[in-house]
């Protein structure tokens, strides 16, 4: 069995979480929306708790709560389904940041290409941008901020409840991808003002293909996000499509004992950087951090090791240990492009070159892991 250190890419599913997904495929398999038997209303009871335990674990009303395939489908909502709204009422100006995740600028890019005006902020060195430098920029006629909580590859939180309190009273939309810091920081999250959110199960210990799409409703206005698929009247005629029950109940199960567990897992996450950085120090190996300690998520640590390049350190690594980290998202892994989050942030070529991702979960681990990973290092 090898090492998985790669957390932010996807979490091993809590077999807690397995075991009633499994229940469900066995027992509970009919269609959520048939209303004249007990087979359907069954299968809406499991997606209904679900909705429940996510609500609860975001502090947000259970009809704020859109089950999505994901964060990347949920993102797409966020942005593309504001178009419609935002031509109408004139309001084209669109704030993010050049670091967030493809599924918010990818979006972001089609809009432009149909007469919006995207502005992205760039953070600072440390990978934290400036609230203010958001705020300033918001004009009469900006439709939608989209900022996300945790950057998924140097693991720094970003300044959301500033940003969220400054526009909460505005005629502008606050969107918040929460993907890496659901489950995580559960006492922020519930604080937070947002009007749209995305998270994905399988960031927190839940199934693949699963997620939910979080929509408040501002200042008593009716939803101004349109459907961008459609087929159906699921999910109150937002996301049409037959619901996947199993998955749904899997998602409701991780937000359930996250909700339940979130400050123990705490406590392990910085037991692991605590641990993994006393190494790194007796290591006497020269090497970077890339992010801010300070405002750090707990379970994610971005480095550069001093003229070790991180595609050929990661298949050593691989070959020796089977050891499974990343030097980036896992959406663009397979390009072998510098990242594009360390080139927003000013950092050097070769500091973006030596770069490798360590992400992990709640699960404690030996210095002797750590160790082994060292020796690796510095033997190659």
């Amino acid at each position: 069995m090898g090492i998985y250190l790669d957390y932010n890419a996807s979490t091993p599913i809590d077999e807690r979480v397995l075991e009633q997904m499994l229940d469900i495929y066995r027992n509970y398999y009919g269609n959520a929306d048939s209303r004249t038997h007990q087979f359907g209303s069954d299968a809406s009871r499991i997606v209904e708790t679900a909705r429940e335990h996510v609500a609860e674990l975001l502090g947000v009303q259970r009809s704020s709560v859109y089950f999505t395939s994901g964060s990347t489908e949920s993102n797409n909502m966020a942005i593309l389904g504001m178009e419609n709204y935002g031509q109408a009422s004139g309001r084209r100006h669109i704030i993010t940041t050049a670091m967030e995740h493809k599924s918010i600028l990818e979006p972001c890019r089609v809009l432009s290409e149909r007469g919006f005006d995207i502005e992205y902020v760039k953070p600072r060195e440390n990978g934290r941008i400036d609230a203010e430098d958001v705020l300033r920029r918001v004009r009469d006629d900006t439709l939608l901020v989209s900022v996300m909580h945790v950057n998924n590859e140097t693991g720094t939180t970003q300044p959301v409840q500033e940003i969220g309190m400054q526009l909460k009273d505005r005629d502008v939309f606050f969107h918040v991808d929460a993907s890496q810091s659901c489950g995580k920081l559960v006492d922020e999250i519930r604080q937070l003002p947002f009007d749209f959110m995305s998270i994905s199960a399988h960031k927190m210990y839940g199934p693949q293909g699963v997620g939910a799409f979080i929509a408040r409703i501002k200042q008593g206005k009716p939803l101004v996000i349109q459907p961008i698929l459609y087929g159906g009247g699921q999910e109150r005629g937002l996301r049409p499509g037959t619901l996947p029950v199993a998955l749904i109940g899997g998602l409701g199960k991780a937000a359930e004992l996250a909700a339940q567990e979130y400050k123990k897992n705490q406590e392990i996450y910085r037991d692991n950087m605590n641990r993994i950085w006393t190494v790194l120090k007796d290591s006497q190996l020269s090497f970077q951090v890339n992010g801010d300690l300070q405002y750090a998520v707990g379970n994610t640590l971005n480095i550069s090791f001093e003229n070790y390049d991180s595609e050929a350190l990661m298949l050593v690594l691989q070959t020796e240990l089977e050891l499974g980290i990343s030097n980036g998202s896992a959406c663009t892994s397979h390009s072998y492009a510098p990242s594009y989050v360390l080139q927003a942030m000013g950092l050097d070529e070769n500091r973006i070159a030596n770069a490798v991702r360590i992400s992990w979960g709640h699960e404690l681990i030996d210095e002797a892991v750590f160790w082994k990973i060292v020796d690796v290092v510095k033997r190659w």
